[in-house]
């Protein structure tokens, strides 16, 4: 069966610095889904609704999970990715969530937990298995969260797919470290990438879209990442560096 893709679509990514209250992230996520009714795919920074609060694990739980039931109302068209702090089981999990047409159509926790900031000390980790594309309209679509970037057989395990999509809360000490990885899985997976990282004080900012040749859009002053996805791109290239 032949997939029947769009021409392009339009993005909307978003470089926003977390409040210390959930409801005035919430509020600001809304408002820029509202703002960007004409974009296709809208993409939050990782945890962006409660950071990682993890003297209030349980809270933050219970937020998202409200917060999720509004976005879903919400969300019509469009599509949603964000990533959030939620209970599951005897614990917690950082827990990434497509949303489209008022229904979450994917999700998948996150595998790889950094060390260097704790979260293997308060998270379940996910399995690595349950990272695999997924597909909306036609697009096939992958997901990394944030730290699981660095690692080159994950890259392998979503090849193929059209827009690989990175939620993040990536640190400002290893800022070129995103950009240089996120460049380097869209040049060779042939595929774009989406990074919508944190732009807190300490956070890398550096969200982009970057096509499958290496061209980035990309602006820390901006809260809004603003680009296009040409499908067109993808097709050439892979036609012309075919990667047997």
């Amino acid at each position: 069966m032949i997939r029947t893709i769009p021409k392009n679509i339009d993005v909307a990514v978003l470089q926003l610095a977390s409040a210390k209250r959930y409801q005035e992230n919430l509020d600001k996520l809304l408002q820029y889904i509202r703002e960007h009714q004409d974009k296709k795919l809208i993409v939050a920074p990782e945890v962006y609704l409660t950071a990682y609060d993890y003297e209030h694990l349980a809270t933050a739980a219970k937020f998202s999970a409200k917060a999720l039931k509004i976005l879903k109302q919400e969300i019509a068209d469009q599509i949603l990715v964000i990533t959030l702090i939620l209970e599951e089981g005897d614990g917690f999990v950082n827990q990434a969530v497509v949303i489209h047409k008022h229904k979450i159509v994917y999700k998948q926790n996150k595998v790889k937990l950094f060390k260097l900031g704790d979260e293997d000390l308060y998270f379940h980790a996910g399995k690595k298995k349950k990272i695999i594309p997924f597909e909306i309209d036609g697009i096939k679509y992958a997901i990394l969260i944030c730290f699981e970037l660095r690692f080159k057989d994950l890259w392998k395990q979503i090849e193929g797919v059209d827009v690989v999509i990175v939620p993040a809360r990536w640190g400002l000490l290893r800022k070129k470290h995103l950009e240089i990885l996120s460049t380097a899985l869209a040049v060779m997976n042939q595929c774009y990438v989406v990074v919508a990282n944190s732009s807190d004080d300490d956070m890398a900012s550096s969200s982009a879209i970057i096509s499958p040749y290496g061209n980035v859009v990309m602006d820390d002053t901006q809260r809004v990442i603003e680009g296009m996805i040409d499908f067109r791109e993808i097709k050439k290239i892979r036609r012309y560096i075919v990667m047997d």
